[in-house]
């Protein structure tokens, strides 16, 4: 099966949001234009990537060059972390990779006329568009592809996020949800799971007529968790939180660039009723809320199931690309670590019921891990 899923291995990119914080209050502290000045004129490798801006002045993002396996993934996004860490912590501050802030304090919109319009258009829900992501590219041979792709994978979005939830507190509380990230970011004009586009002139028709209305101002403001990439011959996966550990960004990216391989080979398979647009988008609200504590909807069988017997599925459907691109150990033991000791959501939970000096040593002590 695996000469069938992968003839030549698909590039990947990462891309990460990441906020500087305040080391007592967790509030976010808008320094971000003097620490990209400073490490965009560091000495260094130009190949680790581009640190630039993001909507907050509290916000730093990362995009990694175009990678092609799980080492050069993790060198390049663990030299952008310690990076990023010695710059914070020279400030007395925190980078943090956490899917929504944790303590209470609004950061400033960054400077630029797109970031204004948005923020205009977001009108009173602008003061929560405070969120942290991690955007996968994954290569794809035409947007044709893409759009296959992106149908297989639909149905197995939520037992992704489930995984990978890391924004269960927001503004000093606990909201209950694993990720809030996915809750506030469902207020957008165009939210959480895409539609079942036909094909890829389908698929560009409808983007476009898009634009313009409410906070599409371009087709880059398309906010769906998965979409075809523009500028680039990918997939991009908009669906995860920031993953606190930097080793859980890279298990994503390679267990997503397996999915991907698999949905577009037309085996990720899943029910006729599970594709249905009310319970894919439902069963997306459901694992945000619970994450891996309750059950998911079985993309197999249109029913709930044990969260852990759902995402066993999934990873079972991507070991053939996992073992073909050597990638199938680094995404196990980070799957297994979760197991053992708790999503990102789980762990900020734990901590923060501990006290704010437990959530403030998880944040600092998960980054640069």
């Amino acid at each position: 099966m695996v000469q069938h899923l992968v003839t030549a291995q698909r590039s990947f990119g990462i891309e990460e949001e990441v906020m500087l914080l305040d080391p007592e209050t967790l509030a976010p502290v808008d320094v971000a234009d003097e620490v990209i000045a400073e490490l965009d004129g560091a000495p260094g490798d130009a190949s680790v990537g581009w640190i630039g801006h993001e909507f907050l002045r509290a916000q730093v993002e990362f995009s990694s060059p175009v990678l092609a396996d799980g080492d050069a993934a993790a060198r390049v996004v663990g030299a952008f972390r310690a990076a990023l860490a010695g710059a914070a912590d020279r400030r007395g501050l925190v980078a943090a990779s956490i899917g929504a802030p944790v303590g209470a304090g609004v950061s400033r919109v960054a400077e630029g006329d797109r970031y204004e319009r948005f923020c205009d258009e977001l009108g009173a829900i602008a003061a929560d568009h405070r969120i942290m992501g991690l955007h996968v590219h994954v290569g794809v041979a035409s947007r044709e592809e893409g759009v296959v792709a992106m149908r297989g994978l639909r149905p197995w979005l939520a037992p992704l996020l489930a995984l990978t939830a890391n924004s269960p507190c927001f503004a000093g509380h606990d909201t209950g949800f694993a990720s809030w990230r996915t809750i506030v970011g469902r207020r957008f004009t165009t939210a959480s799971v895409p539609p079942d586009f036909l094909d890829a002139a389908d698929y560009d028709e409808r983007i476009r007529a898009l634009v313009g209305l409410g906070t599409t101002l371009d087709l880059g403001s398309i906010a769906w968790m998965m979409r075809l990439a523009e500028r680039y011959p990918t997939l991009e996966l908009r669906l995860f939180d920031a993953q606190l550990r930097g080793g859980e960004a890279v298990a994503a990216a390679l267990l997503s660039r397996a999915l991907v391989d698999a949905a577009a080979a037309g085996l990720l398979p899943h029910a006729p009723a599970a594709a249905r647009p009310e319970l894919v988008d439902a069963a997306v609200w459901h694992a945000a809320r619970h994450g891996l504590d309750d059950g998911l909807l079985h993309p197999e069988t249109g029913e709930l199931a044990p969260a852990w017997t759902v995402v066993e599925r999934m990873l079972a459907h991507a070991a053939p690309a996992l073992e073909a691109s050597g990638d199938r150990a680094l995404v196990d033991g980070a799957v297994a670590r979760i197991r053992r000791e708790g999503t990102g959501a789980e762990r900020q939970r734990a901590a923060l019921s501990e006290g704010d000096g437990a959530l403030r040593r998880l944040l600092r002590t998960s980054f640069a891990a």
